[in-house]
Parts: structure tokens; sequence; C-alpha cells
């Protein structure tokens, strides 16, 4: 293994060890051979697959009316942190031949009552948060890892297991890891999501409560090294049914059958020099940005070009402060990785809470042809958006639309701005910028089951003072 490198497991799978897909569907990490520590990257996959339960054949949600679930990846492989697309966690231990991380996952599981006749009377079954440890072992014989998970969120209050053993082997840009997995799901798990309660139970769905489950499922993930940035994959699983689940009335498959297919693109390293230009004295540079502004009418395209009309709906505002690494230069593109933390100030219609933003900023500098100096900056920004309520502004278009909400959603920013220096020479601002950010939460369309098949979203315009240093 290489210096200062670590195996990156980008689960385009989501990094669905063992809690995966529809019905806990496989483990489908993918490695992306070796990178550095630091390296930040965004992809998207789309999941399809097989359902456990009695004519569902939408592997979404009722609210997402395509057979394909789209899954936005968010990917950052630190020294100690990572987030590989729906997991996120910590490295405790790291070497060549053993890691140990501390994990949180998001489990798709779910079960919508609506979702057909059949299932009118039943509760909900929800998704929700595993939290747990894994720990793989490496060697020449390929790799045996184990992960326990125990929901967080009390949602079905049970743990899983999950044993893998996986080799890979390339050729060419080409990498092939088929995996065999054993996997063991509690009681409490089980009766959540297959279980029939009393006050459920009718004449063709019996009271039901099943015992702990055992079962096997195998696949194969495969790669492809388009460029030494983009990654394309595809992982294939089966799963065999125990006969807890299976016996179930709300149960009709004893295979179920998984697919994933998508993208990554690293952008580059925020912390290792080696991923900027040769010579470029811009190594180790950061910003801080301090920007206010007000809730916009949107959508974003409408306010990008620069229709910057407040809320006809909600008078909201935000101030927020955002910090940024640069992970690497070019000759016309700088890429950034960014956190903004920002309060959002609801002028009454509800309590002010606060909204954290981790996104990649594509930034171009811009000079007219007669001049050598950067007259403006233009950058747009792709990443996620966590907000510990849903702001008020949300609520309200949502429920003209009879559409749901979410506190986590799809990040975009746009960002025009012009350096201080072109109006001052001033020492202390000479690195500086001020301009305007449009900040937009959304839900991709109502395409995403773990963004809440939200259709729909927020928009805010502010003002802002950048500086790099």
């Amino acid at each position: 293994m290489k210096s200062g490198c670590i195996r990156f497991s980008v689960c385009l799978s989501l990094c669905l060890t063992a809690g995966g897909g529809y019905a806990s569907l496989p483990d489908t990490r993918t490695s992306v051979n070796e990178v550095p520590a630091g390296t930040v990257g965004l992809g998207a996959a789309l999941r399809r697959g097989t359902s456990p339960y009695v004519g569902v054949d939408n592997i979404s949600g009722v609210l997402n009316d395509s057979k394909a679930d789209l899954i936005p990846l968010y990917l950052y492989e630190g020294k100690w942190l990572f987030a590989h697309g729906t997991s996120a966690g910590a490295h405790l231990v790291k070497s060549d031949w053993l890691n140990v991380d501390l994990l949180a996952k998001y489990r798709f599981n779910r079960l919508e009552s609506d979702a057909t006749p059949y299932f009118n009377g039943i509760s909900d079954r929800d998704q929700t948060v595993d939290m747990g440890f894994s720990a793989t072992v490496f060697g020449d014989w390929g790799a045996l890892s184990t992960t326990w998970a125990n929901d967080v969120l009390g949602v079905h209050n049970g743990y899983e297991w999950d044993f893998t053993y996986s080799y890979g082997w390339e050729l060419g840009r080409w990498s092939f890891t088929p995996f065999v997995s054993y996997v063991y799901q509690d009681s409490d798990l089980t009766d959540y999501y297959y279980g029939v309660d009393a006050n459920e139970a009718r004449a063709d769905r019996p009271v039901y409560e099943p015992d702990s489950a055992t079962f096997w499922r195998a696949g194969i993930n495969s790669s492809y090294q388009a460029t030494s940035r983009l990654l394309l994959f595809t992982n294939v699983a089966s799963q065999h049914v125990d006969s807890e689940i299976y016996n179930s009335p709300l149960v009709d498959e004893s295979q179920l059958v998984s697919a994933t297919f998508g993208f990554a693109y690293l952008f580059g390293n925020a912390l290792n020099d080696s991923t900027k230009q040769p010579g470029s004295e811009r190594s180790g540079e950061w910003s801080w940005r301090l920007n206010s502004g007000y809730q916009a009418e949107g959508p974003f395209t409408r306010t990008l070009t620069g229709t910057l009309k407040r809320s006809e709906d909600v008078h909201a505002y935000m101030a927020g402060l955002t910090l940024g690494k640069l992970i690497s230069d070019g000759k016309y593109v700088d890429y950034w990785g960014r956190l903004s933390l920002n309060r959002r100030f609801e002028n009454g219609y509800q309590d002010d809470f606060g909204e954290y933003n981790a996104y990649v900023m594509a930034m171009t500098p811009a000079n007219p042809p007669w001049s050598s100096k950067e007259w403006f900056r233009f950058g747009i920004g792709f990443g996620f958006s966590y907000a510990t309520e849903v702001p008020y502004v949300e609520q309200v278009k949502q429920a003209k639309r009879e559409r749901n909400t979410s506190r986590f959603l799809n990040y975009l920013e746009g960002q025009l701005d012009v350096p201080l220096r072109l109006f001052t020479d001033n020492k202390a601002v000479s690195n500086c910028y001020g301009g305007v950010s449009l900040l937009h939460r959304s839900g991709i369309f109502a395409k995403s089951d773990i963004l809440g098949s939200v259709s729909g979203g927020s928009d805010m315009v502010s003002g802002h003072i950048e500086c790099k240093r």
C-alpha cells in the first residue's frame, strides 16, 4: 500500500454494508484503488432491486414513481473521518492489514401502507440510521470483514451482524470483486419490518411474529477507471430470504436481487499538496466567508440569472460562516471543499435553527482580454444540506402541493463576486472579495429516497465578503 494512502471504499453502494438496499440488500462497496487521505469526491447512483413485499414492484417509495432510486453520493476520505455516500464515520485503527471503523449508515428498508391496497391498515415501516463498528482484515488471500450495527433512531430498535469475504483483482482499467456474506438480523429488526401486530391483522393477513433471521448473499462489484478522477461502477447481488421472513404474510419473494449503477468523480485532495499544480504558490490555501441574506422566491435557475425577488410566502433571513480549503487548482477552474454553518432566522414563524452544508465549489476567475488582472469570480457548488428544522418556507410550499419535507436535502450554491483590490490598495483586503451568493436546498425532483422523496426546496439570496489566506 502506498505511503500516506488508504483503501477507499466508495460505496457507491452507498456503503450499504449489511444495511443496504431495499430489504438489506447487499454489501456493494467498490474499491477505488488507493487514494491519499483528504480526497474529496461527488457522484450518483441508480439503485434497482426486488422488493420482498406482496405486490410491491417499485424499490422506491410511493412518492417516487420511478422504478429506480437516485442516490447522490457525497465522498470524503480523511485521515480519521470519512463520508462514503450513505455512510460516514471515523477510522479507529488504520493499517496495511487491519481497519477498524466507527460508522453510521442509512438503512433503506421501508414499507408504506399505501403501497398497495393489501397493506391498508398496516403501520408504515420507516427507513432509519444504524450505527456500529466495522473491522476488515486484508491479505493476499482477499479481505474478511465484519460489521455490527444497531438502530440509533428508535425505529426498529434491533441490530444486524454481517460477515463478508471478498477477493478483488484488476484487468487494466477494470476491477472485479466478488463477495459472499453471512448476515444475522435480530428479532426486533425482523419483527418491525416483517411482523404483523394484532391491530394490523385481518383474515388474509394473520398475526405474525418472526424470530431472528440468518441468510446468505453473494454478488460481484465491478468498476471501470475512465480517467484518473472518474470511476464508473456496477454492483449486482442476490440474497436468499430466511424462512422467518418469507413466512410473513407481508412477504412473497424467496430470493432478492439488487443492482447499483453509478459514477464517482474525485476532485482532488484537501490535505496533500501534491494534487495542486506543479510550482503552485497556492498549496495550503484556505478561505473564510461571512454572508447574510433573505428568503428568495426562486427557483434556483431564475435566481441564478438575476431574479432576486423576495419570497411571497415567508419573510425569513439567514447569516452564516463558510470555511473553504483548496482541493486542487487548475488553469481555468479551481475546486474548493467547503463547510458552511448558517443560522436561519424565521422571523417568528417558528424557532430559529441551524443549517449545515458541505459541498464542493468549482470556482473560475475571469479577466477581460485587455487585462491580466482578475475582475470577478464565478462559482457553482454541489453537496448536501442538513437543517435542524425544516425551513418554514419549505413547509408552506410543500403543504400547498400536498408533498412531504425533509431536513436532509441536496445543496446547490452560486457565487459571483469581485476582488476588493480593484477598489482599494489596502493590503488588509488584498485577498478579499465582495459579492452575492445564492443558496438552494432541493430534493432532486422526488427521485431520491434518502432525500425524503422531496420535490421542491427553498432559496436564499445573500451578500458576502470572502477572504483567502
